[in-house]
C-alpha cells in the first residue's frame, strides 16, 4: 500500500515527506504546487460534502471490471432496471463514472436529455419513476464528442458528481466505473468510503484473459478495504432462441468465474447468457426485462438481483 494519506487528493510520490512536490517524479504533475505547499496533507473538504450529500442513499455499489469489453455498463443498466422493477417502492440511481466512455445515456434510453442545475445541485435524468441517471454524456455538445482529459480533471468530475448531484432519497446507487484500477477508481473509493460504501460487484466473462484482470480487481478491493458483494459472469454461454441448445462462445479453459471465485474466496452471484436481443435492447435503449421477461437472461438477472439485495440488507461479507 502507498504511504499517501487517504485524504490526499492525488497519490503522488513523497506527499508526506519534505520532498513533497520536489521529487523528480513530481515534474510536470498538475498538483506539484499543491504538494510543495503542504496543502495536499490537509483534509479534502469534498469528503465531508460527499458524505452529507449521500447520507440519504442507503446502499452505494461500485460496478467494476478488470478488463474492457466484458459488458460492465450493460450489466450496470440491467441491475438498475432489475432493482427498480423488483420493488417499485424503492428508488435506484445510476452514476456513469466512466468519464471518457459514457454509455449509460444510450443503454438506458435517455440520450439527448439535459440535466438542470438549481440551488440544490444537479438534477439527474429519470429513466422511469424510480430509476434515475447522471452521466457526463448529458453535458457534451454531441454524443460523438471525445473527452480528452488527464487524470486530475477526470477525478474532479467524479468529485463533482458525487458532491453536487441531488439524488433525493435513494435505496441503491450504482456507480459504473471504467475498466481497470486507475485514478478514477482510487478517487471513487476514497470519497465513497467516507460515505459508507456498501461494496462492489465485479463483472467478468468466462475466458482466462478476462479472469486474469478480474483477479487484479479483486486484489484492488482487498487492498483498499472494499467489500466484494460478488462476481457476475457475463456472456457465459449462448442459448439458441429456436432450439434452446447451449454453446460456449467464450470457452472457460480454466473453469471460468466459478473456479476463480472458489480460488479467490469471492461469491459468484450468477451467470448471464449471451443474447443478441439483449444487445439490440441496449442499443435502442429499451428495458430488456420488460421486453423479454421470460428469457434465460432475464431469469438469471432476477436471481442475481435477489442475491445482491440479500447481501446488502443482511450486511454480510
Amino acid at each position: 500500500m502507498s504511504n499517501v494519506p487517504d485524504n490526499a487528493p492525488q497519490h503522488c510520490p513523497g506527499t508526506q515527506s519534505e520532498d513533497a512536490g520536489k521529487a523528480s517524479a513530481c515534474a510536470g504533475c498538475p498538483n506539484q504546487n499543491i504538494c510543495s505547499s503542504g496543502a495536499a496533507s490537509e483534509p479534502d473538504p469534498a469528503i465531508e460534502l460527499i458524505k452529507n450529500r449521500l447520507s440519504n442513499v442507503k446502499y452505494k455499489i461500485l460496478i467494476l471490471s478488470g478488463k474492457g469489453g466484458v459488458g460492465k455498463s450493460t450489466v450496470t443498466s440491467l441491475l438498475g432496471h432489475g432493482l427498480a422493477t423488483r420493488n417499485p417502492d424503492i428508488n435506484v440511481g445510476v452514476l456513469d463514472a466512466d468519464i471518457c466512455g459514457p454509455s449509460q445515456p444510450r443503454v438506458l434510453g435517455v440520450r439527448g436529455e439535459q440535466v438542470h442545475y438549481s440551488g440544490s445541485g444537479w438534477s439527474p435524468v429519470y429513466v422511469k419513476d424510480n430509476l434515475s441517471l447522471m452521466s457526463i454524456g448529458f453535458l457534451l455538445g454531441s454524443p460523438d464528442d471525445a473527452v480528452i482529459w488527464r487524470g486530475p480533471k477526470k477525478n474532479g468530475m467524479i468529485k463533482q458528481f458525487l458532491s453536487e448531484v441531488d439524488w433525493g432519497d435513494l435505496d441503491y446507487l450504482l456507480i459504473d466505473t471504467p475498466p481497470g484500477t486507475s485514478d478514477e477508481h482510487l478517487s471513487a473509493v476514497q470519497y465513497l468510503s467516507a460515505a459508507k460504501l456498501t461494496g462492489a460487484v465485479v463483472v467478468t466473462t468466462p475466458q482466462e484473459v478476462a479472469l486474469l484482470d478480474v483477479r487484479k480487481e479483486l486484489q484492488f478491493c482487498e487492498k483498499l478495504g472494499v467489500k466484494v458483494i460478488g462476481v457476475v459472469e457475463n456472456m457465459s454461454l449462448f442459448v439458441c432462441p429456436n432450439c434452446n441448445s447451449r454453446s460456449e462462445i467464450f470457452p472457460a479453459t480454466t473453469g471460468g468465474a466459478q473456479h476463480m471465485c472458489a480460488e479467490m474466496g469471492a461469491r459468484l452471484l450468477g451467470s448471464l447468457p449471451l443474447d443478441p436481443l439483449l444487445a439490440r435492447c441496449c442499443d435502442s435503449g429499451r428495458d430488456y426485462l420488460e421486453q423479454l421477461p421470460h428469457s434465460p437472461a432475464s431469469t438469471a438477472l432476477r436471481d442475481i438481483v435477489d442475491k445482491i439485495v440479500a447481501v446488502c440488507e443482511s450486511g454480510s461479507s
